[in-house]
């Protein structure tokens, strides 16, 4: 009889032991939710690195720094390179890490500060509406970062018809922002790594100086050189992106470019 009882007690002992545990563990469960909950990755931009430079590449335009054209003309362009061939991928380990032309390197053709058109060949065509533009193209690697040297970009103002206005007030010599990626739908892999890339024109970027501004979903960052970077950390969905020319005291630098903003997507990748 001691005996059973002796037994009996040994088994409340380890039924209470078990529900103290079973107690305990229950909020650590929680807490490790909770905590992955709370540590959703934050956006972040890295300066991009391992690109060759390019330096000595070159991209020509032989016409005037005015382009006049008439109504109903053959909108050609027939840019001259060297030292830079189209269609290459570029040797780099970028070419893993953003998301890549699978045609190659290519010429970012910009019109009006609006989202570029890829071209991988030097003759390009295209409808330009009536009036005053202004156009800007540039070499690109395959992964869409801009080659920026003296001598890789053309900056032209275009004047279409003889009726042409200037309602945007173009100046080519003024300090202008060019945007150029992101842009368009990201999926799976190349979500993970968004190129960050845009070109100015005629001035410097410092710390004590002219600066660029990007808002990322509600983030600013401040750029104080002219460098391509990486945002990390978004979420999927539609991405805000807002970029701003400023002077050393945080004011927008006048100009009809020098604020813009974009939206991309990210998707995940197709099952």
């Amino acid at each position: 009889m001691k005996f059973l009882k002796f037994i009996a007690l040994i088994l409340s002992v380890t039924f209470l032991i078990s529900c103290k545990k079973s107690k305990k563990e229950t909020p650590k469960e929680i807490n490790t939710q909770t905590d992955s909950i709370s540590k959703k990755p934050k956006i972040s931009l890295i300066p991009l690195t391992d690109s060759p430079s390019y330096s000595d590449a070159k991209l020509n335009l032989d016409t005037p720094k005015t382009i006049n054209f008439n109504e109903g003309d053959d909108f050609s362009f027939n840019f001259q390179l060297e030292n830079y061939t189209l269609g290459d991928q570029t040797n780099s380990p970028n070419t893993e890490k953003l998301a890549n032309s699978n045609k190659g390197q290519h010429i970012h053709f910009i019109l009006d500060n609006q989202p570029y058109s890829a071209h991988y060949e030097s003759n390009i065509k295209k409808e330009i509406p009536i009036g005053t533009h202004h156009l800007v193209a540039f070499l690109s690697r395959s992964y869409h970062e801009s080659v920026k040297n003296d001598n890789s970009m053309v900056v032209r103002k275009l004047v279409v018809g003889k009726t042409a206005t200037d309602s945007l007030g173009i100046d080519i010599d003024a300090p202008t922002l060019i945007y150029s990626r992101p842009k368009g739908t990201y999926a799976g892999k190349d979500t993970e790594s968004i190129l960050l890339d845009f070109f100015v024109l005629n001035t410097e970027l410092s710390e004590t100086g002219n600066k660029v501004i990007a808002i990322i979903n509600d983030e600013e960052f401040t750029m104080t050189e002219w460098i391509p970077h990486v945002i990390n950390g978004l979420e999927m969905g539609e991405v805000t992106i807002k970029l701003k020319l400023v002077d050393a005291e945080g004011n927008l630098i006048p100009g009809p470019f020098n604020s813009v903003e974009r939206k991309i997507t990210l998707e995940e990748a197709d099952k």
